[in-house]
């Protein structure tokens, strides 16, 4: 695999999620696994191809983040490592949240 450098940590973090091609009606059912401000790993064992946009939709703890974004990596069998654009300013808040969620459940932390 190549190295890859992120602009800000990846958090494990459990969500559903429905992935679909830009353009496209139909989704594909998927399991968010790993999250960071700019982008996700989705577990799917048939990924789309590298360079593919997609459009993203998850669901946790009672909230819902959509985005547009292209597949940056496709490990076959595994996943997809997805970079995230144009996210909108409505579900900023809720992707900040599921990440301080799982800063801190990394890292021992609770309220």
């Amino acid at each position: 695999m190549q190295d890859e450098r992120r602009q800000t940590p990846r958090y494990p973090f459990i969500a559903t999620a429905e992935i679909s091609r830009k353009g496209t009606a139909a989704g594909v059912s998927a399991q968010l696994s790993e999250l960071s401000l700019y982008g996700c790993f989705i577990l799917m064992p048939d990924p789309f191809e590298k360079g593919t946009e997609i459009y993203l939709k998850a669901y946790a703890n009672g909230k819902f983040f959509e985005a547009a974004g292209t597949v940056a990596y496709a490990l076959p069998g595994q996943g997809a490592g997805i970079c995230f654009q144009n996210v909108s300013p409505h579900y900023l808040p809720v992707l900040k949240k599921w990440l301080i969620e799982a800063a801190r459940t990394k890292f021992g932390k609770s309220d």
